[in-house]
C-alpha cells in the first residue's frame, strides 16, 4: 500500500483542485532528530477518507502541500523503516497557508532489524501481478547494465550468449518509467546502464491496458528520481583488468567504459542529459563435432577454435519535461546511439572425414576464418502528453518515431591449414536494412465509479523494415566477387496494427479484483525479391483477436495474500525469422527464416501466495503456460558438409512450475536474497513431416548474499546457475556464473567504488560455459561447446554531485533493436 501511495504521488495522480490553500512542515527523526528525506505526506478528507492530495519531503525534511481546498482533513506520514503517523483534525480554511508543528518518526525496530545500523534496505516487493527489486542491493550489477540487475530476480535466466529468459521464455516486452518499449531484451536491456535504475518490476501477468506482445510477461524498468527541485550529476567509469585465462584469441579483450546522467529540475521544468560509452569484449572457444548422414555416407567435421566477441555501444540521450500546471505535463525525448558487434569464430577443422559403407577416408584438414559484424545505428523520437480533469479523469497521449538503419557483413573464408595461403573457398554476405516504425497510443481513466476503475484506450503502430540481402563468392580464377542470386534477395516488411482495450479493477474489503479484453488487428505483408529476378511473392497473414486478462486476490491477514491470475499475449515476429534466404553463418552453418511463420499465441494462468513476517518476505507462484504456434530453431541437412538453421513453428510448448523468492535478513550486518524456479516443460508437434516430442524438468536458481563489515565497506556474492533444458531437436546444458563483488563508499556516499570478481572459476569450475546438442536420427548429430572468459576483473567508480536524485526518464527503442 505505500508503495502504490508513493506511486501516485510522484506521478501527480492524486486528485488536485482549483483551491489555493496550502500545507507546510518538516518531518525529523525522533532519536537522531535528523531530517528525513523522501517521506510521503498523504492528506486525507476527514468526511469519506477520499486522498486529496500529498507530497514527498526535500534533504531537509521540509514539505509543501499544494492546491488544498477549504475543509476537515487528516494526513498520514509514513516512510520506510519507520511506524506511520497519523495527524488529525487539520482544518483550512480557504486560501490559508498552515504550516505544521516539526513531526518526529519513530523507528519501527522490527522493520529496522540487520538494516538500521549498517544502511542494509529492503530490497523488494513481491505483490500480486508484479514483484519489485531495488536495483541498489545487487551490488555486482554497478557499472555494469539492465542486464546485470535482471540476471539476480527468481524465475530469470541467462545463458551463455546472454539471452534473458524468464521461465523459460525469451519473449518479454521491455517498459521504462511504465512506458512500453518493444524492442529485443538483450539489446535494450545491455543498453541502460545500471548506475541508472532505482527498481526493476516484473509484471508476470500484465492487464489488458499493457501491449499484448510478451511470451513472459513485461519488465519495466524505473530510473532512478526525486521529488527535490535542484541539479543532478552523476558520472560512472568502467575498467576490466587484463584478463587471466588464455583462451588462445587473436587479440586481447578490452573492457572499460562510462557514462553520465545530469538532471536539472526546477518549478515547471525537468531536464535530463545522458551520454554512455561501453567496450565490452569477451573471448573464448568453441569445440564441436557435426556428424551428417546421407544414404551410405557418414561425414564428420570435428572443430576447434576462436569464439570471441567485441562490442561497442554508445549513446545519447536527452529529454524534456515540462508541467504548465497541476493538469498539464508534456515530455518530449530523444535517444541516439551505434550498437557495434563483431563476433568471430576463427575455427579448426582439423579431423573431418567420411565413413561409407563402413570403411573411413583419410583425414582433411582447414581453417574456416569467420567474422559476423552487426551494427545498428538508431533515433528515436517521442512527445508525451497527460491531462488531469477536474473530475479526476486523466487522458493522456504518447508518440514514438524511430529510424533505425541495421546492417553488416559476415566473412566466410576456408583456407588450407598449415598453408594459410591456400584459399578454398571466400564468401561475403552483407545486409542493408532500414527500418520506420511509428507507434502511438490514447488512453483515458474514467473518476471512480460505483463499480471500480474504469480505463480504455487505442494503440496504432505501423513498422516497415526492407532490407537488401547480397552473397557473394569469391571466383578462384578470376580473384573478384560474383552473387549468388540462390542466397540474395531483396525484401519489404509491412505490420500495420489496430488495438483497443477495456480494464476494470476494485476492491471489495479483503478481496481485488480486475477484468479486461483487448482487441488487437494485424496486417502483415511481407514481400519477397531475389537477386535473379525469376521470384517476386508476397506473402500475407492478417488476424483479428480478442486477448482477455483477469486477476483475484485476497488479503486473509495483515501479512498474508493469495493470487489468481490469467493472462493472454502474442510473441510477434522479427523480419530476420521470415527471411527464408540463407545466410551463411559458419562454415558447416546457414540460417534462414520462415516467410509464413506465425505469431506464437500464449495463454497464462497463475496462482500463489505473498507472506511477510518482521523485515523479512517470502512469495511462491504455481503457474501453467501454453504457447502456440512454438517457434523454435531446427536443423535440416543441406549437404554432407553444411546443416541449415531454420526459424519455423514446431508446435505447442507448455510449461508446468513453481516459482518462489526470498529476502530474508540473518543478522545486523548480513542478509541474503534467494529466488528459485522449477518446471517440466515440454514441446509437441511436427517439423518437415516429422513428429516433434521433448520434454524435460527445468530448474534454475539466482542467490546473492550481502555482509556489512562496516557502514562503508560491504562485500556481496553471487551464483545464477540453469539447469540443462530441452529444445526442438535437443539440448542445452547446464549454465552458470559466480560473482563476487566488493565496496567501499567514501565521501559521505557520494564516491563509491567497486571491485567485481566475475565468473569465478580458478581452474576448478566450468563457469560460463555452455554445451549445445542437436540430433535428428539417420539425418545429423551436433555437439558444440561454448567456453567463454571467466576470472574477470573489474573496477568501477562511481561519483554523485548533489544530495538529490536523478528524475532521468529516457526513451528506448520500440522497433530496431528487436531486429538487432
Amino acid at each position: 500500500m505505500k508503495a502504490l501511495l508513493l506511486f501516485l504521488l510522484l506521478t501527480g495522480f492524486a486528485p488536485l483542485t482549483f483551491a489555493q490553500g496550502q500545507l507546510s512542515g518538516t518531518i525529523k527523526d525522533q532519536k537522531s532528530l535528523q531530517a528525513i528525506e523522501f517521506a510521503s505526506i498523504a492528506v486525507y478528507n476527514l468526511a469519506d477518507s477520499s486522498l486529496v492530495n500529498g507530497a514527498i519531503t526535500d534533504v531537509e525534511g521540509k514539505f509543501v502541500v499544494d492546491k488544498m481546498p477549504q475543509g476537515s482533513f487528516f494526513a498520514v506520514i509514513s516512510f520506510l523503516g519507520y511506524k506511520s503517523q497519523i495527524i488529525n483534525e487539520i482544518k483550512l480554511n480557504r486560501n490559508e497557508k498552515k504550516i505544521l508543528e516539526t513531526l518526529f518518526l519513530i523507528s519501527d525496530l522490527q522493520e529496522l532489524q540487520g538494516v538500521d545500523v549498517q544502511g542494509q534496505r529492503i530490497s523488494t516487493d513481491f505483490q500480486t501481478q508484479k514483484q519489485s527489486f531495488s536495483a541498489e542491493n545487487f551490488e555486482s550489477a554497478k557499472g555494469g547494465t539492465a542486464s546485470d540487475i535482471l540476471r539476480n530476480l527468481p524465475g530469470v535466466s541467462i545463458n551463455a550468449e546472454g539471452q534473458v529468459a524468464i521461465r523459460g521464455n525469451s519473449g518479454f516486452v521491455v517498459m521504462v518509467n511504465g512506458r512500453p518499449v518493444q524492442g529485443d531484451p538483450v539489446s535494450i536491456l545491455g543498453q541502460l546502464p545500471a548506475n541508472a535504475i532505482e527498481k526493476v518490476e516484473w509484471i508476470s501477468s500484465p492487464s489488458t491496458q499493457y501491449d499484448s506482445e510478451g511470451k513472459a510477461g513485461i519488465i519495466n524498468i524505473t530510473t532512478i528520481k526525486g521529488a527535490a527541485d535542484g541539479m543532478f550529476l552523476q558520472v560512472n567509469s568502467r575498467i576490466g583488468l587484463p584478463s587471466i585465462q588464455n583462451y588462445e584469441n587473436a587479440e586481447s579483450q578490452k573492457r572499460f567504459g562510462g557514462d553520465f546522467n545530469l538532471n536539472y529540475v526546477k518549478d515547471k521544468w525537468d531536464i535530463s542529459f545522458g551520454g554512455s560509452y561501453q567496450r565490452n569484449d569477451q573471448s573464448g572457444r568453441r569445440v564441436g563435432n557435426v556428424i551428417t548422414y546421407i544414404g551410405d555416407t557418414e561425414t564428420h567435421f570435428p572443430s576447434n577454435g576462436e569464439r570471441s566477441i567485441d562490442e561497442v555501444n554508445y549513446s545519447g540521450r536527452f529529454t524534456l519535461g515540462f508541467t504548465p500546471d497541476s493538469k498539464n505535463n508534456f515530455n518530449l525525448g530523444f535517444y541516439a546511439g551505434v550498437r557495434d558487434r563483431v563476433r568471430t569464430a576463427d575455427i579448426l577443422y582439423f579431423d573431418n572425414h567420411r565413413v561409407i559403407n563402413g570403411q573411413r577416408t583419410a583425414p582433411f584438414q582447414y581453417f574456416n576464418a569467420n567474422d559476423q559484424n552487426r551494427r545498428g545505428d538508431f533515433v528515436l523520437g517521442s512527445l508525451d502528453y497527460t491531462h488531469t480533469f477536474a473530475s479526476n479523469s486523466k487522458l493522456s497521449s504518447s508518440f514514438l518515431y524511430e529510424y533505425t538503419l541495421l546492417g553488416g557483413p559476415t566473412i566466410n573464408r576456408n583456407l588450407g591449414f598449415p598453408e594459410l595461403g591456400l584459399v578454398y573457398q571466400d564468401e561475403y554476405n552483407t545486409n542493408d536494412n532500414p527500418l520506420n516504425g511509428i507507434r502511438w497510443n490514447l488512453d483515458y481513466t474514467f473518476k471512480p465509479l460505483s463499480i471500480g476503475q474504469l480505463q480504455t484506450g487505442y494503440q496504432f503502430r505501423y513498422l516497415n523494415h526492407v532490407g537488401d540481402f547480397v552473397y557473394e563468392r569469391r571466383n578462384n580464377e578470376t580473384g573478384k566477387f560474383e552473387l549468388v542470386p540462390e542466397f540474395s534477395s531483396e525484401v519489404n516488411l509491412s505490420r500495420l496494427i489496430h488495438a483497443g482495450y477495456l480494464q476494470l479493477d476494485n476492491s471489495i474489503k479483503k478481496w481485488s479484483y480486475g477484468v479486461g479484453v483487448r482487441l488487437e488487428v494485424m496486417n502483415r505483408d511481407f514481400e519477397l525479391k531475389d537477386k535473379s529476378n525469376t521470384l517476386d511473392t508476397l506473402y500475407q497473414y492478417d488476424y483479428i483477436r480478442p486477448f482477455f486478462s483477469g486477476n483475484l486476490s485476497y488479503k486473509a491477514k495483515e501479512d498474508l495474500t493469495w493470487k489468481l491470475n490469467f493472462s493472454q499475449h502474442v510473441e510477434r515476429e522479427t523480419t530476420f525469422k521470415m527471411n527464408p534466404f540463407p545466410e551463411r553463418e559458419h562454415s558447416e552453418t546457414l540460417e534462414q527464416g520462415d516467410p509464413n511463420v506465425l505469431p506464437e499465441f500464449i495463454n497464462q494462468l497463475e496462482g500463489g501466495m505473498i507472506k511477510t513476517w518482521k523485515d523479512n518476505s517470502f512469495y511462491a507462484t504455481a503457474y501453467f503456460t501454453q504457447v502456440k504456434n512454438l517457434v523454435n530453431r531446427v536443423n535440416t541437412v543441406y549437404n554432407d558438409s553444411i546443416l541449415n538453421r531454420i526459424y519455423s513453428n514446431v508446435g505447442t510448448g507448455q510449461s508446468v512450475g513453481l516459482e518462489m523468492g526470498s529476502e530474508l535478513f540473518f543478522t545486523e550486518k548480513w542478509k541474503g536474497f534467494f529466488g528459485g524456479n522449477v518446471y517440466h516443460y515440454s514441446i509437441k508437434g511436427d517439423f518437415d513431416n516429422r513428429p516433434v516430442n521433448q520434454s524435460a524438468w527445468v530448474y534454475s536458481f539466482n542467490w546473492n548474499t550481502t555482509y556489512s563489515f562496516t557502514p562503508t565497506l560491504s562485500s556481496q556474492f553471487s551464483f545464477n546457475y540453469l539447469s540443462r533444458r530441452v529444445t526442438a531437436q535437443g539440448e542445452d546444458s547446464r549454465f552458470y556464473q559466480p560473482s563476487l563483488n566488493v565496496k567501499k563508499s567514501f565521501l559521505d556516499g557520494r564516491l563509491n567504488l567497486n571491485f567485481l570478481w566475475q565468473n569465478i572459476d580458478l581452474g576448478l569450475l566450468k563457469s560460463n560455459e555452455q554445451r549445445i546438442t542437436t540430433l535428428r536420427p539417420r539425418d545429423f548429430f551436433t555437439t558444440t561447446n561454448y567456453i567463454y572468459e571467466v576470472d574477470m576483473l573489474i573496477l568501477n567508480l562511481s561519483y554523485t554531485l548533489n544530495g538529490s536524485k536523478n528524475r532521468s526518464k529516457f526513451i528506448k527503442s520500440e522497433f530496431g533493436e528487436k531486429e538487432f
